[in-house]
């Protein structure tokens, strides 16, 4: 069932402008969620801002932000301050950047939204961008206000509508030079290679949500369920399934590691999916 929109608003490309709704990829709706409470009353434990000299809750007029230039040092902003830097429209998407598809490192994607008209009136100007997007290989760069937080973000055509992820400031993302030139460039061993691919071959299979489902999150829906029915606490006790996995040793004749893989067969699963 369709959600309702989270944001509304304008994409616009240079003169061509048409209204949008922007609705999250992806939901946490059946994620188990937990409250804290106390355990001798079970009431519920609220969190409160309290000074750090005093231990007094902070009422929200009192609060301000501020940048600590040095230990104990701040410097406060006011929010006058904080909203002269925002976007002076929170309600358009304006691309003025484009660059080739696929050529945005995946460590700088953050969070996936649908795009789609907001009406029929600007179904052919979304459709002319989206589909000029497409033609050419490209994707969209622009700015977002959401959540009173500014976030760069990319548009990608997707099917007959347009998949918008935010994306993490440069800042935000590691060098991956300064990790991966440590690992040394050596030129595999040819039959080596050769029976690794053959492994992963076996064991390749079509995409399934299936291979992405967590299992911790149904079997605490499993206890819920069982502690609702009974009234009774669950052991705590874990199942052997469920208890830590020992440490590999190490592997010192690769080889012979490679050929007893490949005389093991592919999982049911990777079977049945082909």
């Amino acid at each position: 069932m369709a959600v309702r929109p989270y944001w509304k608003g304008y994409l616009k490309l240079s003169l061509v402008t048409c209204a949008v709704t922007l609705t999250p990829a992806t939901t946490e709706g059946e994620r188990v969620r937990f409250h804290t409470l106390n355990r001798a009353t079970g009431d519920r434990i609220y969190t409160r801002y309290v000074d750090a000299e005093t231990g007094k809750t902070v009422d929200d007029e009192h609060q301000v932000k501020a940048y600590e230039k040095a230990e104990d040092d701040y410097v406060v902003l006011e929010d006058e301050e904080l909203d002269a830097v925002k976007l002076e429209s929170v309600r358009t998407i304006d691309i003025d950047e484009f660059v080739e598809e696929d050529t945005i490192e995946w460590t700088y994607f953050d969070t996936p939204y649908f795009v789609v008209p907001a009406d029929e009136v600007g179904e052919e100007a979304f459709t002319v961008i989206r589909e000029a997007m497409a033609d050419r290989k490209v994707v969209g760069i622009s700015r977002l206000v959401l959540g009173n937080r500014e976030h760069a973000v990319m548009l990608q055509p997707w099917d007959k509508g347009i998949l918008l992820w935010t994306l993490r400031y440069g800042d935000e993302v590691r060098n991956e030079d300064e990790y991966f030139d440590k690992v040394e460039e050596e030129t595999p061993d040819a039959k080596m290679l050769s029976m690794v691919e053959k492994i992963i071959e076996e064991r390749t299979a079509p995409w399934s949500d299936d291979m992405v489902k967590d299992p911790v999150q149904a079997k605490l829906k499993q206890i819920i369920k069982a502690k609702e029915s009974s009234g009774h606490k669950s052991s705590s006790k874990k199942a052997e399934s469920d208890e830590e996995p020992k440490a590999p040793s190490n592997v010192i004749d690769l080889m012979a590691a490679l050929k007893k893989s490949l005389e093991s067969k592919p999982t049911t699963k990777a079977k049945a999916r082909r």
